[in-house]
Protein backbone atom coordinates (compact mmCIF):
# COMPACT_ATOMS: atom_id res chain seq x y z
CA UNK A 1 0.00 0.00 0.00
CA UNK A 2 1.63 3.32 -0.94
CA UNK A 3 1.72 6.18 1.28
CA UNK A 4 -0.73 8.54 -0.49
CA UNK A 5 -2.82 5.81 0.12
CA UNK A 6 -2.78 5.47 4.15
CA UNK A 7 -5.43 7.76 5.45
CA UNK A 8 -8.00 6.52 2.99
CA UNK A 9 -7.93 3.07 2.57
CA UNK A 10 -10.67 1.03 0.74
CA UNK A 11 -11.50 -2.43 0.77
CA UNK A 12 -10.67 -2.75 -3.23
CA UNK A 13 -6.80 -1.92 -1.80
CA UNK A 14 -6.94 -4.81 0.23
CA UNK A 15 -7.45 -7.90 -2.24
CA UNK A 16 -5.14 -10.40 -2.39
CA UNK A 17 -2.71 -11.07 -5.30
CA UNK A 18 -4.42 -14.25 -6.31
CA UNK A 19 -1.89 -15.02 -8.85
CA UNK A 20 0.70 -15.10 -6.20
CA UNK A 21 -0.48 -17.43 -3.14
CA UNK A 22 1.31 -19.44 -1.01
CA UNK A 23 0.73 -22.06 1.46
CA UNK A 24 2.97 -21.20 4.54
CA UNK A 25 4.56 -23.83 6.60
CA UNK A 26 7.19 -23.39 9.60
CA UNK A 27 9.74 -25.68 10.82
CA UNK A 28 12.00 -25.25 13.91
CA UNK A 29 14.55 -27.14 16.04
CA UNK A 30 13.40 -25.26 19.19
CA UNK A 31 16.81 -23.87 19.53
CA UNK A 32 18.46 -21.93 16.84
CA UNK A 33 15.64 -20.52 14.71
CA UNK A 34 12.68 -21.57 12.34
CA UNK A 35 12.64 -21.92 8.56
CA UNK A 36 9.35 -20.94 6.46
CA UNK A 37 8.93 -22.92 3.62
CA UNK A 38 6.52 -20.81 1.17
CA UNK A 39 4.76 -23.01 -1.32
CA UNK A 40 3.12 -21.97 -4.26
CA UNK A 41 -0.47 -22.63 -4.97
CA UNK A 42 -2.92 -21.48 -7.23
CA UNK A 43 -6.64 -19.98 -6.43
CA UNK A 44 -8.05 -22.73 -5.67
CA UNK A 45 -5.47 -24.40 -2.86
CA UNK A 46 -4.06 -26.70 -5.16
CA UNK A 47 -0.24 -26.90 -5.93
CA UNK A 48 0.73 -24.13 -8.50
CA UNK A 49 4.28 -26.45 -9.87
CA UNK A 50 5.19 -23.55 -12.47
CA UNK A 51 6.19 -21.00 -9.65
CA UNK A 52 9.84 -22.28 -7.03
CA UNK A 53 9.46 -23.19 -3.56
CA UNK A 54 10.84 -19.84 -1.20
CA UNK A 55 12.34 -20.60 2.23
CA UNK A 56 12.91 -18.17 4.69
CA UNK A 57 15.46 -18.47 7.51
CA UNK A 58 14.00 -16.71 11.30
CA UNK A 59 16.28 -16.63 14.44
CA UNK A 60 17.01 -13.63 17.04
CA UNK A 61 20.15 -12.30 18.39
CA UNK A 62 20.63 -11.31 21.97
CA UNK A 63 21.40 -7.65 22.04
CA UNK A 64 22.26 -4.59 24.98
CA UNK A 65 18.46 -3.69 23.43
CA UNK A 66 16.63 -6.97 23.83
CA UNK A 67 16.02 -9.33 21.14
CA UNK A 68 16.52 -8.70 17.53
CA UNK A 69 14.60 -10.46 15.01
CA UNK A 70 16.12 -11.55 12.16
CA UNK A 71 14.87 -12.78 8.73
CA UNK A 72 16.64 -13.98 5.65
CA UNK A 73 15.93 -15.87 2.11
CA UNK A 74 17.87 -18.63 1.75
CA UNK A 75 18.09 -20.04 -1.78
CA UNK A 76 17.36 -23.81 -1.66
CA UNK A 77 15.32 -26.37 -3.52
CA UNK A 78 14.38 -28.60 -0.59
CA UNK A 79 13.91 -28.18 3.07
CA UNK A 80 16.85 -30.66 3.76
CA UNK A 81 18.75 -27.63 1.86
CA UNK A 82 17.74 -24.26 3.21
CA UNK A 83 18.55 -26.21 6.82
CA UNK A 84 22.02 -26.73 5.56
CA UNK A 85 22.13 -23.56 4.21
CA UNK A 86 20.97 -21.76 7.41
CA UNK A 87 24.07 -20.82 9.05
CA UNK A 88 25.40 -19.32 6.07
CA UNK A 89 22.15 -17.47 5.59
CA UNK A 90 22.23 -15.95 9.02
CA UNK A 91 25.89 -15.08 8.88
CA UNK A 92 25.01 -13.12 5.61
CA UNK A 93 22.10 -11.48 7.17
CA UNK A 94 24.24 -10.36 10.15
CA UNK A 95 27.04 -8.85 8.46
CA UNK A 96 24.35 -6.95 6.76
CA UNK A 97 22.81 -5.71 9.80
CA UNK A 98 26.64 -4.35 10.79
CA UNK A 99 27.12 -2.73 7.67
CA UNK A 100 23.89 -0.58 7.91
CA UNK A 101 25.10 -0.03 11.51
CA UNK A 102 28.33 1.23 10.64
CA UNK A 103 26.89 3.23 7.70
CA UNK A 104 24.41 4.88 10.09
CA UNK A 105 26.74 5.65 12.81
CA UNK A 106 28.99 7.26 9.94
CA UNK A 107 25.99 9.15 9.15
CA UNK A 108 25.28 10.60 12.43
CA UNK A 109 29.18 10.88 13.15
CA UNK A 110 29.16 13.79 9.93
CA UNK A 111 26.07 15.24 11.67
CA UNK A 112 28.36 16.27 15.10
CA UNK A 113 29.06 20.21 15.12
CA UNK A 114 32.55 21.12 16.51
CA UNK A 115 32.43 24.36 18.67
CA UNK A 116 34.41 26.52 16.96
CA UNK A 117 34.82 24.62 13.50
CA UNK A 118 33.01 27.94 11.98
CA UNK A 119 30.12 25.12 10.66
CA UNK A 120 26.71 26.05 11.75
CA UNK A 121 23.72 23.57 11.93
CA UNK A 122 21.17 25.26 9.00
CA UNK A 123 18.33 27.08 9.90
CA UNK A 124 21.29 28.70 12.73
CA UNK A 125 22.91 31.93 12.51
CA UNK A 126 23.76 34.17 9.54
CA UNK A 127 26.62 33.34 6.72
CA UNK A 128 26.28 31.40 3.12
CA UNK A 129 26.40 27.93 2.00
CA UNK A 130 29.52 26.00 2.31
CA UNK A 131 30.19 22.56 1.77
CA UNK A 132 27.36 19.90 1.80
CA UNK A 133 25.04 22.35 1.80
CA UNK A 134 26.02 23.42 5.52
CA UNK A 135 25.58 27.58 6.47
CA UNK A 136 29.19 28.50 7.54
CA UNK A 137 29.67 32.05 9.03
Amino acid sequence: MSPQHAGAVKADDLQLNVNNLYLEETFTDLEIGSIRRLTPVKADGTLDPTRPLRFLGQTQLMTRAGPLPIEMPIEAGSLKEAAQKFGAAIEGAMQKIAEQIERHQIEQARQIVVPGSGIVPPGVGGGGVGPNNLIVR
